[in-house]
């Protein structure tokens, strides 16, 4: 079985590599760390002009119709320079939603605004602190109209549509939100990455409208974030990559003692240490990208598998270029820490690193005692 990519796919890479080197350096990253604007809107507007927004949205809804693979190659490159874009929101979550469970009314109404760029999703599950449930969903649908409190919400200052869970009828269901309407309050909530900014959303009597079945609204969810939890996998495998690159050549420039500070054993077992964390994290992310893009019944353990190994990996590589880089990896002149902020986001963007490892658990259980299995 041959998990690589295709030719077609890595020319893909390579011609999303060579944009984000025009368009997404790290003097745009820094930009919106430190400017008024929540992302980069030019940067935004070039991804959905090359077609990467709608890489896996059908061309019937404005899509390009490539397929999960293809965005697997874009979400990776967006990884590598830590892209301050709302992608992981609009494409990866509500554009997904939409195409898990919304109606051919809804399909048409959204899905050509998202891959276009001309509107912004995002998905609303948390309502504060601690591990999301089913059983803690305490905002509510009534008579069409939704109240209760969103935080934290990726994008959710910036986002035109939200996907919200909420209960209605005491089952918990998905609801579309225009957050333009009424009833919908906003504010930005400070958070480790700037670049990818969080909201509190508080509705109040906002009108909402059901997406998929009724009371399917968690096991809808669930599915969402497992095909999410690759897609993310790829961009955290894009960030390690990177922080490793960036360790390596600093540790053949940096000169101490007359020696590189690459040939002294502590920093070649760190740089090993970080190849062999960011290689397992792409073994695994490239088997949630087989299972995605074949619908296999394997995604769950996949996606969970990826989730974890790849959130592993940026974490280590983003704190050890870091050390590597030494005292001048901590200032503000290196870019080392926005690899260092962006892998602490993305750790808690879908559920905690514990959250996934507890699921991959239950799911390893799970597919080990049914009859199948056996």
């Amino acid at each position: 079985m041959n998990f690589d990519f295709s030719d077609e796919q890595k020319q893909l890479r390579e011609e999303a590599r060579r944009f984000l080197a025009d368009r997404c350096p790290s003097t745009a990253v820094r930009a919106v760390l430190e400017g008024p604007e929540p992302y980069d809107k030019a940067l935004w507007k070039g991804l959905a002009e090359m077609g990467f927004l709608g890489a896996a949205i059908p061309e019937e809804y404005g899509g390009v119709g490539l397929g999960h693979l293809e965005l697997c190659v874009i979400a990776e490159e967006l990884g590598r320079v830590v892209a301050p874009v709302p992608m992981a929101s609009s494409i990866y979550l509500a554009a997904e939603f939409l195409m898990a469970a919304g109606s051919d009314a809804q399909k048409a109404k959204w899905l050509p605004k998202l891959a276009s760029g001309e509107a912004i999703g995002t998905f609303a599950l948390p309502e504060g602190v601690g591990k999301v449930t089913e059983a803690g969903i305490n905002a509510s649908v009534s008579g069409g109209k939704l109240s209760g409190t969103k935080v934290p919400v990726a994008d959710g200052d910036v986002a035109d549509l939200a996907v919200v869970v909420a209960r209605s009828g005491g089952r918990v269901g998905l609801f579309l939100v225009d957050l333009t309407g009424p009833g919908v309050r906003r504010e930005v909530v400070d958070s480790i990455d700037p670049s990818r900014s969080q909201a509190r959303i508080v509705f109040d009597g906002a009108p909402a409208e059901p997406l998929g079945s009724p009371g399917e609204g968690w096991r809808i969810a669930a599915d969402v974030m497992d095909r999410a939890a690759v897609l993310v996998a790829f961009e955290q495998v894009g960030g390690a990559d990177r922080a490793l690159e960036m360790g390596r050549d600093y540790a053949l420039d940096r000169m101490a003692f007359g020696r590189q500070i690459g040939s002294f054993q502590a920093v070649k077992h760190m740089l090993a240490d970080m190849y062999v964390a960011a290689t397992l994290a792409r073994s695994n992310a490239y088997y949630g990208a087989w299972a995605l893009s074949t619908g296999s019944p394997e995604l769950p353990v996949a996606a969970a598998t990826a989730r974890v190994s790849a959130t592993d990996a940026f974490q280590h590589c983003a704190k050890n270029n870091i050390q590597v880089h030494g005292g001048m990896g901590f200032t503000w002149a290196f870019d080392c820490h926005l690899y260092y902020r962006r892998s602490n986001a993305l750790a808690l963007s879908l559920g905690s690193k514990s959250t996934w490892e507890d699921l991959l658990i239950d799911r390893l259980r799970n597919r080990n005692e049914s009859p199948a299995a056996a």
